[in-house]
């Protein structure tokens, strides 16, 4: 529950200080898609997820809740769905990769590992963070309920889901092949 730290105004001579807690023993995981297909709004998918660190618990998401993510994606948007990964090594793990391989509606595509300015989900994790810094959570579900409120908040405005497209410099057209040369005729 520590907080992200952001720059604020104050009073000349007197810092503004914001108390928190010490460690909780709770921590909240949280996954999303941005989703683009021309002509239609944008999308935002999340899964959140409280974990408690308790001793052989898990600290993070597996393979198999980002498989059910995309179960989930794959159902809401009623189509064949291209995921771009970045190179988490959840996101590499055999059971993902066999799961990507035995469903045709599912095309992946990784990103390289030195680009992860490419990724538009990290822009919604920069909305988010700004959201909620210099805020002071009393419990973890304080916390919770207001990372859900700021993911719904977006997801409300596909406007903003297309300037994290935006912020990439990528494209949704697909690139044009070049054209080939005419044959020439040659004269005798």
């Amino acid at each position: 529950m520590t907080p992200p730290r952001a720059r604020t105004w104050g009073r000349r001579g007197h810092t503004p200080v914001i108390r928190v807690r010490g460690r909780s023993r709770r921590r909240t995981s949280v996954a999303a898609l941005c989703c683009y297909k021309p002509g239609e709004p944008s999308r935002l998918i999340h899964r959140p997820r409280a974990h408690l660190l308790l001793k052989g618990a898990h600290k993070s998401f597996s393979w198999k809740d980002y498989r059910d993510l995309l179960v989930r994606a794959h159902i809401q948007l009623g189509g064949p769905i291209v995921v771009v990964w970045d190179n988490l090594n959840t996101h590499l793990a055999a059971g993902l990769k066999r799961y990507e391989a035995e469903h045709d509606w599912l095309t992946t595509v990784r990103l390289a590992p030195y680009a992860p300015d490419l990724n538009p989900v990290e822009a919604v994790w920069s909305l988010v963070r700004r959201a909620m810094a210099n805020t002071a959570f009393d419990t973890p579900d304080d916390l919770d309920r207001t990372l859900r409120r700021e993911l719904r908040r977006i997801q409300l405005r596909p406007g903003l889901i297309d300037g994290c497209l935006g912020a990439t410099d990528l494209t949704l057209a697909p690139p044009t092949p070049p054209s080939k040369p005419l044959p020439s005729r040659s004269r005798r």
